[in-house]
């Protein structure tokens, strides 16, 4: 491609618009994540969610249809979210979305960053920018074109290809070199809401007693267990946050060894990631749990173990669950939650 077709390429791509839309979520805020990516539908079909609090937008028909930019776009969407569901969001506007993504990295919460529009202004935008920056690239390529002095990404763009393709290789150089001079190829799939699940624990005063903590993450593991299996989905990892007395937090997140809503095994990781913390006498205001990377529990392998106590486990969860359906959620409770 000569470099006045990549020119007039990038200048049509950024006629349009694409934001890329962070929820700055809370665990009781979770539940309005469906809702929150309906309100993003309202201006356009073409959302794109991405878990597990995020989306990317293309508003190339909704700028023809309001007639506004998508930073006026972005701004009512702000509104709108904070109004309706009170929670607010970091975003990103750029002609694509590789753009788009790395504006967001630079806005802060109730702030729009916007990639300047038309050639030059994605240029200015990118120039600077260390080439670790750029969406796709490893700390293995960052690393190697480091060494031969393309730190950013205007370097990038302004290196020969072959030099490039010698260096990674012959498409992801040209992919490189494209990408550093802003050309994004890439698009807004439609797809459906990636859900998460998520509880909180708060306690009445800053507790500082482990076993207060680890009974509310006990209570919240059931909790969540017991709703997944409601909806017959499984998580693939458990992310836990800690709040401490001076709104500071810890997030942890672990990856489980299959996808499960095992209460058990969902209990095991939440102790182990508290357990790996190493809290001293650390003054807790609040514990929180969310189940992450959610699919249909039909889709989900097992691991079949010789352990009858295992199985036994099973068997009396998918008692107490019907006994929970019938009689209420604490018809049925672990002993140490009972006390």
């Amino acid at each position: 491609m000569s470099e006045a077709s990549e020119v007039s390429e990038m200048s049509g791509r950024t006629e349009g618009g694409t934001l890329y839309v962070r929820f700055l979520l809370t665990p009781m805020y979770e539940a309005a994540l469906p809702q929150l990516m309906a309100l993003l539908g309202e201006f356009t079909p073409q959302v794109e969610a991405l878990p597990p609090d995020a989306a990317l937008v293309d508003l190339r028909g909704a700028r023809r249809y309001f007639g506004r930019s998508p930073v006026d776009l972005a701004a009512l969407i702000r509104v709108r979210a904070l109004a309706l569901y009170g929670v607010e969001c970091a975003i990103g506007a750029g002609p694509g979305p590789m753009l788009a993504r790395m504006a967001a990295r630079d806005a802060a919460p109730g702030v729009t960053r916007a990639v300047p529009e038309g050639p030059d202004g994605v240029r200015d935008f990118l120039a600077d920018r260390p080439v670790a920056e750029l969406p796709g690239i490893g700390r293995a390529t960052a690393r190697t074109l480091c060494e031969y002095g393309l730190d950013s990404l205007g370097k990038v763009g302004a290196a020969p290809l072959s030099t490039l393709q010698r260096l990674v290789g012959a498409r992801a150089g040209r992919e490189l070199r494209e990408k550093a001079r802003g050309i994004d190829r890439g698009t807004v799939v439609p797809n459906a809401a990636a859900r998460s699940v998520a509880v909180e624990r708060p306690f009445p005063r800053d507790e500082l007693d482990p076993f207060r903590h680890r009974r509310a993450l006990l209570s919240g593991a059931e909790e969540l267990g017991a709703r997944m299996r409601g909806e017959d989905q499984v998580c693939r990892t458990l992310t836990l946050t800690v709040r401490y007395a001076d709104r500071s937090t810890t997030t942890r997140t672990r990856t489980l060894p299959e996808p499960t809503a095992h209460s058990t095994a969902l209990t095991t990781a939440a102790y182990r990631m508290y357990e790996a913390l190493g809290l001293q006498r650390a003054r807790v205001r609040a514990l929180s749990l969310r189940a992450e990377g959610l699919a249909p529990a039909e889709h989900a392998a097992h691991q079949l173990t010789f352990d009858p106590a295992d199985e036994k486990t099973r068997r009396i969860e998918e008692v107490a669950d019907r006994a929970r359906a019938k009689f209420g959620p604490g018809a049925i409770v672990p002993g140490t939650l009972a006390a």
